[in-house]
């Protein structure tokens, strides 16, 4: 019974949510960023969607600290020189290259 009455509460407090404006706003990357995701304007969210996949591809991830991203060359330049960051660190950086 107990069960029950959390699945339909659950339910009841659904609402759809609505995308944030300012992060679908179309920004451009600086140089050094359009090296990664390409040079044409982009929302926020598609920016770090695309250097998450960079990431991935070239093993960027720290394999011990899942949280930490070793920059490669490229990636240094957007992350002002930094050879570690964290993801949420990352963020703040990628902000910083878009304009």
């Amino acid at each position: 019974m107990a069960a029950k009455k959390a699945a339909s509460k659950k339910s009841a407090k659904k609402t759809a949510r609505k995308p944030n404006a300012a992060f679908m706003k179309a920004m451009q990357p600086s140089a050094a960023l359009a090296k990664i995701v390409g040079d044409k304007p982009l929302p926020r969210t598609e920016v770090v969607k695309k250097l998450w996949q960079y990431v991935k591809r070239n093993n960027l991830q720290d394999k011990k600290e899942k949280r930490n991203i070793n920059a490669d060359e490229q990636l240094r330049e957007v992350f002002g020189g930094k050879r570690t960051v964290s993801m949420f660190e990352m963020t703040k950086l990628v902000n910083d290259n878009l304009s």
